[in-house]
């Protein structure tokens, strides 16, 4: 598997403001799902789908640092050597491996610029 971008998550404080903004600038689709305050994006159609991403309630993955602008999710086939390679090259994991039904295992790192970034091996069917 090649380490491809493969979701994003844009955090708002007003998500219906949000909302409106990215279906009137883009014409983005927003679907409910999860918890609530969380809802998917469809970037693209069936000819170009682009990616998929989520529109969620902003919150501090560290504690005191707002999160701001896209956070970023890279697939991996295997997130324990990933979680390695990145402590390994001082990076931080800031987010222990957890799991998401459906979804897969996922982890929030930062890179060794401060950087958050979510990398994901995706469920298996």
């Amino acid at each position: 598997m090649s380490h491809n971008l493969a979701f994003f998550a844009i955090h708002a404080e007003d998500l219906p403001k949000a909302q409106r903004f990215y279906e009137r600038v883009f014409g983005w689709k927003f679907t409910p799902w999860g918890p609530p305050g969380f809802l998917l994006i469809e970037t693209g159609d069936k000819r170009e789908p682009g990616v998929p991403g989520a529109l969620q309630k902003r919150h501090e993955l560290v504690s005191g640092q707002r999160l701001t602008g896209f956070e970023c999710t890279i697939d991996t086939n295997d997130i324990d050597a990933t979680a390695a390679a990145v402590e390994k090259h001082g990076g931080t994991i800031i987010m222990p491996k957890c799991e998401i039904p459906t979804v897969g295992h996922l982890i929030k790192i930062r890179d060794t610029d401060g950087n958050v970034v979510c990398v994901k091996q995706p469920a298996t069917t």
